[in-house]
């Protein structure tokens, strides 16, 4: 049985959270879901989880400049 320190599963949600908000700042409100997925995934990556501390700033800026194109789409057409 392994047990993961607090340290490392606080840096585990604070990136899959990065990933979620990312995701819904496709959708809704994207200034404020993508900088907080920002945010979320540097605070993940910095706490030791890399790998999905990178995906998450990775999908949380592609999620808000996404949110940003289909919203201007929205209002323009």
């Amino acid at each position: 049985m392994t047990t993961s320190t607090p340290t490392r599963t606080g840096a585990r949600v604070c990136s899959i959270l990065g990933i979620v908000f990312g995701a819904i700042a496709v959708f809704f409100f994207p200034i404020i879901f993508g900088l907080a997925g920002i945010v979320l995934g540097i605070v993940g990556y910095s706490m030791g989880d890399r790998a999905l501390g990178k995906w998450a700033i990775a999908i949380a800026v592609v999620g808000t400049v996404l949110g940003f194109v289909l919203g201007y789409m929205a209002m323009s057409g």
